[in-house]
């Protein structure tokens, strides 16, 4: 019987589980699992400590009793501290310390990222949190529970930082986000990062640009951030979201070559340098599907994508991880923003000829009521036509990641933007036009493109 044993029990580690158990039925799976949350969705905390999601519990994408009854032994409050790849075996320790080795003959490291951690002072002081587990989401809730705070300082203005500016303005705390650029989620245009700062303002969410944290001290019940600017900032809950770094100094240990930003190297059959270890998720490089390149890119859809490749290889198969488009989307009070493929500035640096139109528009026939504007910009090559990549913001229940869904598909596929017009799309006007938004666009650059090549 053969052994697979994989290390992590999130997106990567539970989809690769599930996938080498529908390919083989008699081999052997073990999965590590660092606490005692398996295959949880992390992404739901923020409308977990909201009080949006009322129940914790409902975060998981399958309940232990539906993973264990696929036959997949779980090592519950097991890390593991060591690989040994000559003999191998994997060492864990459980919570009380205690050794455990286990063998395997494939083994899938994945181990994930964990929150980035910026050089100041004061970051283990009570009542600064980051929120990359459940653990993390717990504690924020106890402390929230027990200390009944009224005001919190978020530090880092992307996806997790706004989702929590939201979750904590929503559970009355006064909240204030402090930003290093002077931008508002660099992942979109400047002029869309404009829109959810004015989303931020319009529900009392301050943001201070261009401020740069030295220390973080507390002084009686208070949390005092200093900075740069000489005004120090109290709070009485500070959030570090300043990002993630891969999880992967168990690996580099054991040999296992790493990459971008420490993150695995792995090539498109998830496998690594090491015969029989494969990995996947958060602490792999990603395999860009526009840029034909790796970069490091951690997302959940990506990690379960890549989870489910590194099982169904574990277990014999030849699949290989089609790639990413960097495909994003995140709901910020009652605004939502999404992105595929590449900005203007970044298909420029990856040597295409990028055209960029932006559009304002109807999500819905304007006669039926409730309909709200879309702002969407297109961006294609100029000489070959092909799609490059797209961004849309619009109101909650506008169907914008559905909409950007529709470009992320034509991205995967190596559509051009005027291709874009033959697509059967749906209509009635409740939902959308004749020619959807989406189309609109994609006329509009057809138009625009022509104009440049005369």
């Amino acid at each position: 019987m053969s052994h697979l044993l994989i290390i992590g029990g999130s997106d990567a580690g539970i989809n690769a589980a599930l996938r080498a158990r529908e390919m083989d039925s008699s081999m052997d799976i073990s999965v590590l699992v660092a606490d005692r949350f398996p295959n949880y969705s992390i992404c739901g905390l923020p409308f977990y400590l909201s009080g949006e999601v009322p129940d914790w519990q409902t975060l998981a994408h399958r309940t232990i009793e539906e993973i264990e009854r696929q036959a997949i032994r779980l090592w519950l409050g097991h890390r593991a501290v060591n690989i040994d790849p000559p003999n191998k075996t994997v060492t864990a320790v459980n919570q009380e310390s205690q050794p455990r080795r286990l063998n395997y003959d494939r083994l899938i490291i994945a181990t994930g990222a964990v929150s980035a951690r910026p050089t100041l002072a004061g970051l283990d002081l009570p009542g600064v949190f980051h929120l990359r587990r459940m653990g993390d989401g717990f504690s924020i809730e106890r402390y929230m529970s027990a200390r009944h705070p009224e005001s919190a300082i978020i530090l880092g203005s992307g996806y997790i930082g706004l989702e929590m500016a939201d979750a904590l303005t929503r559970k009355g705390l006064t909240v204030t986000l402090l930003n290093r650029s002077g931008r508002i989620l660099t992942e979109l245009d400047p002029e869309l990062g404009d829109m959810i700062r004015g989303e931020l303002s319009k529900h009392g969410v301050g943001v201070v640009d261009r401020i740069d944290i030295t220390s973080i001290e507390k002084k009686d019940q208070k949390l005092t951030v200093r900075n740069s600017q000489s005004v120090p900032l109290e709070s009485d809950l500070v959030l570090v979201a300043t990002g993630v770094a891969p999880e992967t100094t168990l690996a580099g240990k054991a040999g296992v070559v790493t990459g971008i930003r420490q993150a695995i190297q792995v090539n498109r059959a998830m496998e690594t340098n090491i015969k029989d270890i494969y990995a996947a998720g958060d602490c792999v490089e990603t395999w860009h599907r526009l840029l034909n390149k790796y970069a490091y890119l951690p997302l959940g859809t990506t990690a379960h994508k890549q989870g489910r490749v590194a099982g169904e290889n574990a277990a014999g198969g030849s699949q290989e991880f089609s790639g990413t488009l960097g495909t994003q989307v995140v709901k910020i009070f009652d605004l939502v923003v999404a992105r595929t493929g590449l900005l203007d500035k970044e298909a420029l640096e990856a040597g295409f000829d990028p055209l960029t139109v932006k559009m304002e528009t109807w999500d819905h026939k304007v006669y039926y009521p409730g309909a709200s504007s879309l702002h969407i910009r297109l961006t294609g090559d100029r000489k070959t036509k092909r799609l490059l990549g797209a961004q849309m913001i619009g109101s909650y229940g506008a169907e914008v990641s559905k909409r950007l869904d529709i470009l992320a598909t034509a991205l995967f596929n190596g559509m051009t933007v005027e291709s874009l017009n033959h697509l059967d799309l749906s209509y009635t006007p409740p939902l959308s036009s004749p020619w959807d938004p989406v189309q609109l666009t994609a006329q509009a650059w057809s138009l625009e493109q022509k104009f440049f090549c005369h």
